[in-house]
């Protein structure tokens, strides 16, 4: 940090002066060579090969907002890592789940996660919904940059309102703009295919294991048509991350819930393989 206090075994003046509640601000006034958006890449004579996630789907049932992602990540046509995770605690009432190039988006994760909780301890109370998506769109718009240079990070966020008593989930673009999704959204490279499926599938009236069925239907829709997907791998064991947010707090689906369900989707489209079909009344 530029402040330092060598010797004297306190902490640097910067630290006890009181300012903003974010910390990405903090960062940015003391030391923004540490944010992700201000490194300097070298200069590339073509697009950088690193991996990237795909496929979120996010879908919202009475009591709360289900996040899933399936596991698989590329670089270019290789199949870079069978078993990433790409959905994560945001805090105790919300979830981030990421698409785009790997690596940045985990560390933007991290620090989302850590902008959350610096808020909790200086103001004393939980940021507002609507303010942690206001300060995940700032964080995105400061990777731009790196964006333009094919690095892009798209995430999408879900959490559980407190004060409106329901889930809610927004979507964002490269820029930072957010848009709020109504009921189920769909974000990476399988996202047309899944939004296809959830289009067909959701209903308001969801429990929460109808939501989850209808998430992984949409995954594997999109693993259907997309070969950046990962679909259930029922031989390896390997299957889509689905987590719950209600007013109770974060909760991650047991492996032996989401594999159950996962088995009972394959065995419906070894019948059907196309999926459920949606009434047409």
């Amino acid at each position: 940090m530029e402040a330092k206090a060598s010797g004297t075994g306190r902490l640097p003046a910067a630290f006890l002066t009181p300012g903003s509640s974010s910390f990405v601000d903090f960062l940015a006034a003391h030391d923004p060579g540490q944010l992700p958006g201000n490194r300097e890449l070298p200069r590339v004579e073509r697009a950088v090969e690193a991996p990237h996630g795909t496929t979120i789907v996010s879908a919202a049932y009475p009591g709360g907002v289900l996040l899933a992602g399936d596991r698989r990540a590329t670089m270019g046509n290789v199949i870079a890592q069978r078993d990433i995770e790409k959905v994560f605690p945001a805090d105790e009432h919300s979830a981030v789940g990421i698409a785009g190039t790997a690596g940045l988006a985990v560390e933007m994760v991290k620090l989302f996660q850590l902008e959350l909780e610096h808020f909790e301890k200086v103001e004393g109370s939980q940021l507002s919904l609507e303010g942690k998506a206001n300060r995940l769109s700032t964080m995105i718009r400061g990777n731009l940059g790196m964006a333009m240079q094919g690095l892009a990070v798209i995430p999408l966020f879900a959490g559980f309102d407190l004060d409106r008593e329901k889930g809610r989930i927004f979507s964002y673009d490269v820029t930072g703009g957010r848009t709020e999704e109504s009921g189920f959204a769909a974000v990476g490279s399988g996202s047309v295919f899944a939004r296809g499926s959830l289009k067909k599938l959701y209903r308001e009236d969801l429990t929460e294991e109808q939501a989850a069925t209808v998430v992984l239907q949409a995954l594997y829709d999109a693993a259907d048509d997309d070969s950046a997907t990962g679909g259930p791998d029922l031989t390896r064991r390997i299957y889509p991350i689905v987590v719950a947010i209600t007013e109770d707090g974060f909760r991650r689906l047991a492996e032996d819930e989401v594999s159950g369900l996962a088995q009972a989707v394959y065995d419906g489209r070894l019948q059907l393989p196309d999926g459920p079909q949606a009434p047409l009344s």
